[in-house]
């Protein structure tokens, strides 16, 4: 039965230009958290890392560039391939977590927001559409996406604008191996209100902050010599690895049990592309919860090329899968897709979606 509910009316995305191959850290200076020198050799440590992530390459922006510069260009992208009035829109939200950040460090710049930068260079005058930041971990953009979500169900907007943006590469630290995982990225979406079956169905959030919040935090660098005063993105690996295996997949079973939904009408998951073994594991236990195999290609991946670009990585996936840019994936009508991310917080959630 047609009820009001948000539905995705178009997507954008921005994948910067430089290629980053994983033989580009070869020559690094990585060193473990006490400082010393790793005992591997480069060699070992790409290759584990590799085999691990599933990450082969990443993308960097260039040196002029910063967030809400990639946010514009994927809400232009959202808009323009759609022919959607920017006028129209409502509501802007950009979720990142670092603002802009120049190359060559220096602090963040988060006056205006990126929001109201990403406005400005729509050149939207209206000026009851809202924008203002999210700040939520790598599930970000889904949360920015829940909240626009209620305020379309609430009545009090049509149309909003949600983009994930981070850049990544920036805030790394070049003497820490975890710095292989991270990249730049920007993903948009539109969501509007509709009369519909399809669109979002349901969703659920969660936050551990109580004993979970110091898995990603910023810290030193692990040569500390060199950037006395600067700090960088650090996490606690197998920590974070442990805790997304027993957590992750009983939110995603959570959201579809508020929807209706079993996990076999399921034909998509669009996962954070965070780490491609520590995905697999989580959509593994997701099925195997219901004594079920996850089926083949269910869970469409990018990180072998675009590697972790935050709060990105999940619209820049719908994007390319909407626009038949990904390995032959195609949106059918109908169908559910299931969204989830975790990241710093620590932060979970998802919402199931029908296409229209």
């Amino acid at each position: 039965m047609s009820a009001l509910r948000s539905v995705i009316a178009a997507s954008g995305s921005y994948i910067p230009p430089v290629r980053v191959p994983n033989s580009d850290f070869l020559n690094h200076d990585f060193r473990g958290a006490d400082g010393a020198p790793m005992s591997k050799s480069n060699t070992e440590i790409v290759n584990q890392f590799e085999s691990i992530t599933g990450i082969q390459e990443r993308r960097y922006v260039e040196n002029g560039t910063v967030t809400s510069d990639m946010a514009y260009a994927a809400a232009n992208d959202a808009l323009t391939s759609s022919h959607i009035d920017p006028e129209s829109l409502d509501l802007i939200i950009v979720a990142h977590n670092f603002g802009d950040v120049r190359k060559g460090g220096g602090p963040p710049d988060l006056v205006p927001s990126l929001a109201a930068r990403v406005k400005s260079k729509l050149r939207i005058a209206k000026p009851r559409a809202a924008a203002f930041d999210l700040v939520f971990g790598c599930p970000g953009w889904i949360q920015g996406v829940i909240t626009a979500d209620a305020m379309i169900r609430a009545g009090d907007i049509q149309r909003a604008m949600i983009i994930g943006a981070d850049t990544l590469s920036r805030i790394s630290d070049p003497h820490d191996r975890d710095s292989m995982i991270y990249a730049d990225g920007a993903g948009a979406t539109v969501l509007e209100a509709r009369q519909t079956d399809a669109g979002i169905l349901a969703h659920a959030s969660r936050s551990d902050t109580l004993d979970h919040s110091g898995m990603l935090s910023m810290g030193p660098s692990n040569k500390e010599e060199v950037f006395i005063e600067a700090l960088f993105l650090k996490m606690e690996g197998r920590k974070l690895y442990k805790y997304a295996l027993q957590t992750v997949a009983s939110s995603m079973k959570e959201c579809l049990d508020k929807a209706g939904l079993a996990l076999t009408d399921v034909s998509k998951i669009l996962i954070h592309q965070a780490n491609g073994k520590m995905d697999e594991a989580i959509v593994t236990a997701l099925y195997e919860s219901e004594h079920l195999q996850p089926p083949p290609d269910v869970m469409p991946m990018t990180i072998s090329w675009l590697g972790n670009s935050s709060v990105a990585t999940v619209p820049t996936l719908f994007d390319l899968i909407a626009k038949g840019r990904l390995n032959g994936q195609s949106f059918h009508p109908g169908e559910i897709v299931l969204f989830a991310s975790v990241g710093a917080g620590m932060h979970i959630n998802a919402f199931a979606y029908r296409m229209p």
